[in-house]
């Protein structure tokens, strides 16, 4: 049985956790021995809808996706469920539907909305008054307490540090379980987060974006409890994808791309065609002809 995530955050170490956004990327993931998933917003949203994480996506566009991936995958996930996706109402509804759908986690934040990804400028975000609301009919709308709430602040960018420890302050007495103070903007910054409260603190390492990437090393000793990498693999995946697709408009052929590939027949299995294959063994009609057919797979050489 899948260890919970509440179990683990209980136990001594650093939780790195990858970002994973289709389910291709969770299902690599899934096989890796992490500890927990973090279903990235920013991701799902530009490769499901080709959009903008800038409060496009509905409720019903996250929750499928969360239920996919959480299907898919043994891995505890923890979910980006945005700002809510609403009022008090939407908030309740959202948490019962991501905790219904498979997730261990779901991810709350204090922006307005729509709401914008936390390291890209122009966030403003509602009043402590609403904020604390949100985090406490969040926590109380749940049905089991290993379901964790990750409350979230995007206060930092527009209202400084000193703020977003006091919201933060205040979302772990409304109920929240993990703290996550967006877009620290030096080591210093996350030191002083660190100091300052006794929950799980969560920080989240954007390449390119406003908060240092350190160790885990580093990360355990100011004081945090998981590190989150949400766009690695979606910007590792774009990167690859470009340089594949160039070889073929400048070649006109794969033939002489050079880049990494993660193996065809590997990638089957990932996939699950094992499964189908064997279906098709043991369905298969009794003519000899059928029977040789379905008893081999397309990479015994023989197709």
């Amino acid at each position: 049985m899948t260890k919970r995530l509440a179990t683990r955050l209980k136990e001594p170490g650093l939780v790195s956790v990858p970002g994973v956004y289709d389910m291709i990327s969770a299902k690599i993931a899934d096989g890796m021995g992490f500890d927990a998933l973090y279903m990235t917003g920013f991701g799902v949203v530009a490769s499901h809808l080709g959009y903008p994480d800038a409060g496009l996506a509905t409720y019903t566009d996250m929750v499928g996706r969360v239920r996919q991936i959480a299907e898919g995958t043994t891995t505890p996930l923890i979910a980006d469920g945005d700002t809510g996706y609403g009022g008090l109402l939407n908030v309740e509804h959202t948490v019962r539907g991501y905790e219904a759908a498979g997730a261990q986690a779901i991810q709350l934040e204090d922006q307005e909305f729509p709401k914008k990804c936390g390291h890209t400028p122009g966030r403003r975000v509602i009043s402590l008054e609403d904020a604390v609301r949100k985090i406490k009919v969040a926590a109380e709308a749940r049905r089991s307490k290993d379901f964790l709430i990750v409350a979230r602040t995007d206060a930092r960018t527009a209202h400084g540090l000193d703020e977003a420890l006091r919201r933060a302050e205040a979302f772990a007495k409304a109920g929240a379980d993990i703290l996550f103070i967006e877009a620290p903007e030096s080591v210093e910054e996350m030191e002083r987060i660190g100091r300052s409260f006794d929950l799980p603190l969560l920080a989240n390492m954007v390449e390119g974006g406003r908060t240092p990437v350190l160790t885990p090393e580093e990360l355990a000793a100011l004081g945090f409890k998981l590190a989150i990498f949400p766009v690695l693999g979606v910007l590792a995946a774009a990167a690859a994808l470009q340089s594949a697709y160039s070889e073929i408009r400048d070649s006109g052929s794969s033939r002489g791309w050079s880049g990494a590939l993660y193996p065809f027949d590997r990638f089957t299995r990932l996939m699950g065609f094992e499964r189908v294959w064997a279906v098709e063994r043991a369905h298969a009609e009794d003519g000899p002809g059928d029977m040789a057919t379905a008893d081999r797979s397309p990479f015994d050489g023989r197709s």
